[in-house]
Order: structure tokens, then C-alpha cells, then sequence
């Protein structure tokens, strides 16, 4: 048994459980009815911005899914809390207590994902600006040792480069989001370069998060109602990041910005080491030929793939005994636990059991750092004012019994 103090690194604070008055405390006096509201029917709540609607919020009774049996459970199905008009994840005491319930001290808290639908770039960027004010100054400033906020950065580089600068002059930002799966354009266009110089520069970590749904929408949408549907997910988790995570090694993005750290979040881990493995060996088949490219402008990798993974690239896993045999590729320092409040992936309210269940083989020192130490080097925490921690079934007791 070992006592630490855990940090989740991928929890979410969605667009459904954001209080009503997010936007409008910001940008009403501007915007007007443009800015993003909550609307009331007969079904329930609905965010609507703009002339488009965002999603349903939870903060009224829905009848958005019918009456019956649900066709997925959240985290707070397993966990027994039937009503969530409360918006626990938005507000802040409701979520520090089940934190506590949970056994975890600190939460990275990551935004709505894609629910900024807008094709107006001004209007777009105050959406991200008076988020991300909000988040810092109305949610996380209620206990910011333990709710760690993770900016929402635009999908497109001029956007995503004016609201880091904005944020980065004001601090207290260890983590902006770029939700890559509709970023464009692609990593290797220069139009990026100034977001990487400056994520270097600040020392703000750099994340992608998956989504599940713009523009693989379309294939959920072709076998809606099938139990088919369900294993899709599978696919999309990678599907959404392997042109990106391959691209910071192709155009030498991460050798260029040696400083830059990357968070791959919630997008499994399993299918890394092969990808790295094999960009190793097309970086040995580019310098087999390197008598070739010398009178063509040289060859800018300089560097292993695998070398520069290790040095600045991060990802994100919730109860993954296959992770857990990957730790020798992966390194103790580069993987970060997390939980996934309150998704439907979430393992909580059952962090402390999961953890040991597919840990508890495992050298402590190696679990303290997963769970908790690896996120304080990267942030910058210190886990020493932590005052909730968790007692987990690892070494000693576990191995002998």
C-alpha cells in the first residue's frame, strides 16, 4: 500500500454542464443576441449562439434521449447521481467534492470540444477569449492548486496564436488545447510556426484532445441506432491523430522547437511505439541515402524520432493494462494518468481500485509518477500541499497476497 496524491490529467467540463451565463456575463454588451444563450423548450435546454445550435444542456430536465434506458452511461450513471441539473462539472464545490470522493487531488480541465460553431472570426475569437476568462477567473480561481484549466485555443494559426498571446501576457496558463482533429491547416504549414515559437517561448504546454464528432459525425450518423455504432470509437481515437503525430517528426516540428512539450490526450497509447518505431526506420532509410540528398538542400532531421518523442512528447491513459507493458518504450516520465470526469469512458468514481487493478504489479515509484508526479514536473505542482490523497493497493501488501 502507498499513499499519494493524484492527478487526472483529461478531465472535462462540456459544453452541457457550463453555467448559463458563461458567455453572456462577457460579451452580451457587445454581441448582444448574437452571444451564445441557453434556450428552454419543451425538451429541455439548448445552447444556441449566432444562428446555430451549439448542444443541449443538462441544467433543466431533458427529454432530449426519451424516458427508457439510456443508450450510454456517463461517469455519474456508475457513480449513482441520477440528477445532474446541478451541473456538478461547472460548478466548482460540486466537482471538488466529488474529486474528494474520488481520491484525486487536481483535475486538468479540459473545455468543450467543437462547440464553437461560427464562421464569423471575430465573433469566434471573443467565444474562446470570454471561455477561457471564464474558465480561469470564475472557475478555476475557486481552488487553482487543484482545478488545473486547460485553455481552448481556435482551430485555425492566426486565431490560435493572438488568443495565446493574449493569454500568456495575462498567466496562470500551464496548458492550451488545440482540438487537432479540425485544425486546419495542416502542422506543416509555416502559417503554425508563430503558435510553436511562442508555446516554446512561454513554456505552455501544447495538448490535442480527441472528439468524437466532426467529420467522423458522418459515419455515426450512417449506423445510428446499430450496436455496431459503438465500436467506431475505436478507430477514431486514432484516426484523428495519426496524420498530426506523424507530422511533428516529418517536417521536424518538435527538433525545430526543442522546448515545445505535447500532450496527446485520450487517444490511447497502444498504437504509438509502432508508429515511432517505424518513423526510426524511415529516418535510418533517409540517411542510408544521405549521399543523395547532399547536393539537394542536406538533411534537416538530425535527430531520432524515438530521441525526440522521448524528450517532449506526453500522452494520456485511464485503465490500460496495455499501456502498462508498454512503460519500457514509453519511459515512467512520459506517461500521465488521468481519469476522465465525467465521461462516458470515466473511471470514476473507482480511480483508487482501477489504479491498483492494472497497477498494482508495479514498482511504486514508477505508479507515483504516473499518477501524480510526472504531472507535477511537466505543470509545475506542488504535491506536497496536496491535502486529499489516495491509499493504493500497490507493492507490499498486493504482491504478497
Amino acid at each position: 500500500m502507498i499513499e499519494t496524491a493524484l492527478v487526472s490529467c483529461d478531465d472535462h467540463l462540456d459544453l452541457n454542464m457550463l453555467p448559463a451565463n458563461v458567455w453572456q456575463k462577457r460579451m452580451a454588451g457587445k454581441w448582444g443576441e448574437r452571444t451564445p444563450r441557453v434556450e428552454i423548450s419543451d425538451t429541455g435546454g439548448m445552447w444556441v449562439a449566432d444562428g446555430e445550435r451549439w448542444g443541449f444542456w443538462s441544467g433543466t430536465k431533458s427529454s432530449f434521449f426519451g424516458n427508457g434506458p439510456k443508450p450510454i452511461h456517463t461517469a455519474y450513471d456508475r457513480g449513482g447521481i441520477e440528477d445532474v441539473t446541478e451541473l456538478r462539472a461547472g460548478h466548482p464545490q460540486l466537482r471538488l467534492a466529488d474529486m474528494d470522493r474520488d481520491h484525486v487531488w487536481a483535475h486538468l480541465v479540459f473545455g468543450p470540444v467543437t462547440s464553437i460553431k461560427t464562421a464569423d472570426p471575430e465573433f469566434m475569437q471573443a467565444c474562446y477569449a470570454a471561455y477561457n476568462d471564464w474558465l480561469y477567473d470564475d472557475f478555476c480561481s475557486a481552488a487553482p492548486d487543484r482545478l488545473i484549466g486547460v485553455a481552448m485555443l481556435p482551430p485555425y494559426p492566426e486565431a490560435a496564436y493572438a488568443e495565446l498571446k493574449r493569454l500568456a501576457e495575462k498567466g496562470g496558463v500551464r496548458q492550451a488545447n488545440l482540438q487537432i482533429a479540425v485544425a486546419e491547416p495542416r502542422l506543416e504549414d509555416p502559417r503554425w510556426e508563430p503558435l510553436f515559437d511562442l508555446l516554446e517561448q512561454s513554456g505552455i504546454v501544447l495538448s490535442f484532445h480527441v472528439t468524437v464528432f466532426p467529420k467522423a459525425g458522418d459515419a455515426f450518423d450512417k449506423y445510428k441506432g446499430s450496436p455496431g455504432a459503438t465500436f467506431l470509437h475505436a478507430k477514431m481515437f486514432i484516426e484523428q491523430f495519426l496524420d498530426p503525430f506523424v507530422d511533428l517528426f516529418a517536417w521536424g516540428i518538435l527538433e525545430r522547437h526543442p522546448k515545445l512539450k505535447i500532450v496527446i490526450a485520450e487517444s490511447g497509447v497502444g498504437w504509438v511505439p509502432w508508429v515511432v518505431e517505424e518513423l526510426d526506420y524511415r529516418y535510418w532509410r533517409l540517411w542510408e541515402c544521405a549521399d543523395y540528398w547532399a547536393d539537394k538542400g542536406g538533411i534537416p532531421h538530425k535527430t531520432k524520432p524515438s530521441e525526440v518523442f522521448q524528450r517532449q512528447v506526453y500522452g494520456t491513459f485511464q485503465q490500460s493494462p496495455t499501456a502498462m507493458r508498454l512503460l519500457e518504450f514509453w519511459g515512467p516520465d512520459n506517461m500521465l494518468w488521468a481519469s476522465d470526469y465525467p465521461h462516458p469512458d470515466s473511471i470514476w468514481p473507482n480511480s483508487v481500485r482501477t489504479i491498483g487493478e492494472t497497477m498494482g504489479h508495479m514498482d511504486p515509484a514508477d505508479v507515483r509518477k504516473l499518477v501524480g508526479g510526472n504531472a507535477a514536473k511537466l505543470y509545475g505542482l506542488d504535491l506536497s500541499k496536496a491535502t486529499v490523497r489516495a491509499n493504493l493497493p500497490i507493492g507490499g501488501e498486493r504482491a504478497a497476497a
